[in-house]
Formats: structure tokens, C-alpha cells, sequence
């Protein structure tokens, strides 16, 4: 089972730049997409489905052009899960769940925080977002959470750990969140396989930073811990240049 996930700042956009194209090429069989930025009005569906993921889930924001989620799958889930039931976090398109023969994946996307309020907005996302996961893994014990957590874990996961150790995205409490969420009983499963430094899934559009490889691993494939001798492989995908952020791919056997 290969299950990709891309932030893609904007499905329309990525659309644009050839998305369809990549996705063939990289043929998983569920993509998790965040950051989708439209409604199902807004997309022509079938150029999903004629891409071979006649499977299809959107979860969009209420605000227009916003956050928003989606999977696509080229086999038809068991059952999907829209939202987690928690307003707040419901009304921005964050959590889409779809299961598939007793492995379940979702797509995240976890706020960002621009400011002092959305960081104080993202904390409270991530704490009610753990508490909704360690009660979802009691009847869903097999779980692969991919997406966009907008936290690097440790300094190998940044270029620049120093400069950036009091900015959003690398605080400690952030950093204390996401390996307590790895200690419950998730795997890492980028860092499973590899420990090499420079490994990045965002840029900022800034200063050419992509081509300089200054950037942040903020896309995780994070899997539960009993699928673990069924992992075998997890990669990021930088290649990829539909986006500031590059997918991620793992595969299950």
C-alpha cells in the first residue's frame, strides 16, 4: 500500500504546474492532500477520476480559498470520516479519514502560527487533536496520520535551529508536543528509515530558499505503532515542485 501526502498550496494552482501528470508517475494508491484552497464546485472531479482515483474525499474550510483537505484513492474506502466531530476544527477543513480494509489514514493539517493568537489557537488544536487520536486509536489501532503538523521535531528537521528556535513551527512547546504524540505510540516513519540532516518538505517562496535547501520538515507520515513491521519504506519526494512544500511517500506491505 503506497500512500503519499502533499501540502499543495492550492489544488487549482498545482493543477496547473502538473500535478495530474506527477501523480501518475508517482502512482500511490491514497494520496493525502492539504492545503487545497476549494470547494468540490470549484474542481472538474473527473480529472481525478480519468487520473485513475475515481475515490474521492474533499473536505474544504468554510472560508473561501482556505486550509481545506482531501484523499484521493483508487480503491474504494470502507468507510470516511469527515472531520473530527470538534467544531473549531471542523469549520477549517483540517482532518479527513477514510478506512481501508483495517488500516485507516488520515490527512492532517495543523495550523500555523502566524501570530500570538493563532499560536495560541494552534495549541489548543494540538492538545484537543490528541486527546481526539488516543481516543479514535482505541476502536482504530491502525493509523497513519499524514500531512502537514507545521512543527519540525528536532534540529536535524530545520536548517537553521538557532535563528529559528523562538518562531512557530520550532518552539519547544511545539517540539515537546510532537514527540510526546510520537512517544504515545507513532512512528516517524521518515526518520525510521533515515537520520541524515538537510532532509526538508518546505521552503519559503523567499530568497531562494529551495534552491539553497534552506528549509523545514513539517510533512510527516506518522504511523501507529502496531503497523510497524509492515512499514517499509518512507521517502520525501523533493523533486516534486507543484508548491513551497514537497510530498512524502510511504509504503506499507
Amino acid at each position: 500500500m503506497r500512500i503519499a501526502s502533499y501540502n499543495v498550496n492550492g489544488i487549482r494552482a498545482a493543477l496547473r504546474k502538473g500535478f495530474l501528470e506527477w501523480l501518475g508517475h508517482t502512482d500511490p494508491d491514497v494520496i493525502c492532500l492539504q492545503e487545497i484552497k476549494a470547494t468540490e464546485e470549484q474542481l472538474d472531479l473527473s480529472l481525478f477520476e480519468r487520473a485513475g482515483y475515481p475515490y474521492h474525499y474533499w473536505f474544504p474550510a468554510e472560508k473561501k480559498g482556505y486550509s481545506g483537505v482531501a484523499i484521493l484513492s483508487r480503491q474504494k474506502p470502507d468507510h470516511v470520516a469527515m472531520g473530527t466531530g470538534i467544531g473549531y476544527m471542523d469549520v477549517e477543513g483540517r482532518n479527513l479519514r477514510a478506512d481501508f480494509q483495517g488500516v485507516s489514514v488520515m490527512s492532517l493539517y495543523i495550523p500555523s502560527g502566524t501570530n500570538i493568537e493563532r499560536i495560541d489557537h494552534k495549541l489548543r488544536y494540538m492538545d484537543d487533536f490528541r486527546n481526539y487520536i488516543d481516543q479514535l486509536k482505541k476502536d482504530h489501532p491502525n493509523l497513519v496520520i499524514c500531512g502537514d503538523y507545521n512543527i519540525c521535531h528536532r534540529a536535524i528537521d530545520i536548517h537553521d535551529p538557532v535563528r529559528n528556535q523562538n518562531v512557530s513551527g520550532f518552539l519547544p512547546v511545539e517540539r515537546e508536543w510532537i514527540g510526546d504524540f510520537i512517544d504515545s505510540g507513532f512512528i516517524d516513519s521518515f526518520r525510521h528509515f533515515n537520520q541524515e540532516p538537510h532532509q526538508y518538505t518546505w521552503w519559503t517562496y523567499r530568497a531562494g530558499a529551495r534552491a539553497r535547501n534552506k528549509g523545514w520538515r513539517l510533512d510527516y507520515g506518522m504511523v501507529a505503532a502496531p503497523l510497524e513491521k509492515q512499514l517499509k519504506r518512507s521517502v520525501i519526494l523533493s523533486g516534486a515542485v507543484h508548491s513551497d512544500h514537497c510530498p512524502i511517500l510511504l509504503e506499507l506491505e
